[in-house]
């Protein structure tokens, strides 16, 4: 096998890969809350390469050739926590975070099993009981880990601490939480995290902007910058393939031909 062929092939892939991230971010880049991820490249370990069996250099005898690396394969992939902008609403209950935290959410899955969610998306609304929820449904919890719950027909003010009050009453505080290490976060859906063995909890810094979004953190023009260089390392792969498979087509119908 020429190996050629498996590093293009190995580069091909990971191009691939960097490909699919690229296009998420940029599907993503009006989703509230979300955190653009990022890609990274490893190369395979270089081997020792040597002739063996050759009757040209004496029989038993091993040559060595030199060192040779196999390709590139896909490193880790990782996600870019930095905040993004803030868009004006004017809605008491859509809420973004100025700092480093995340909001607390209860999560049932389709099971029916629940969990507690971190997001940093805060497009929430009050539904027909009162209750604080997320635009899936999920419900925001309190300091105390309880679904927060308002009366609808009351106007509500929600301070930087995350505070909800009521006719001068503090009925509930917006839970903040942060983590020592987003290495131990676990990314599920596009905007919610769940931490994962190892992960250490502690409260967020962040404060509570009321009538304001986190927007992605996903700069376009970079992005698409990004994905034309991958197009193009791509189909730098894709030719050296090709290259190789008109050298072997000679080989067999015309070299092949001539010798017979």
């Amino acid at each position: 096998m020429l190996k050629g062929l498996y590093v293009a092939y190995t580069g091909m892939i990971n191009e691939q890969n960097r490909m699919d991230i690229l296009t998420n971010n940029l599907a993503n880049a009006s989703t509230v809350g979300y955190k653009k991820e990022g890609s990274t490249s490893q190369s395979f370990d270089d081997i020792l390469t040597v002739k063996i069996r050759d009757a040209s250099v004496g029989k038993g005898i091993i040559q060595p050739i030199g060192r040779n690396n196999p390709g590139v394969k896909i490193g880790e992939n990782y996600t870019d926590y930095t905040q993004g902008s803030f868009r004006v609403t004017g809605n008491t209950y859509d809420l973004a975070l100025a700092g480093e935290g995340f909001f607390a959410i209860e999560f049932t899955n389709k099971a029916g099993v629940t969990s507690t969610m971190y997001t940093r998306a805060g497009q929430f609304t009050l539904d027909k009981d009162g209750y604080l929820r997320t635009d899936d449904g999920d419900f925001v919890l309190d300091t105390q880990n309880r679904r927060i719950r308002v009366n609808p027909l009351l106007e509500t003010q929600i301070s930087d601490n995350g505070t909800i009050t009521q006719n001068g009453t503090a009925v509930a505080r917006i839970q903040v939480a942060d983590f020592e290490d987003y290495n131990y976060l676990e990314k599920y859906g596009e905007t919610y995290y769940r931490p994962v063995e190892g992960a250490v909890r502690r409260d967020g810094t962040a404060l509570v902007k009321s009538g304001y979004l986190e927007m992605a953190n996903v700069q376009v023009v970079s992005e698409m910058v990004n994905l034309i260089n991958v197009a193009r390392a791509y189909e730098s792969n894709q030719k050296i393939i090709q290259t190789y498979d008109n050298t072997l087509e000679k080989a067999v119908n015309q070299i092949g031909r001539l010798s017979g």
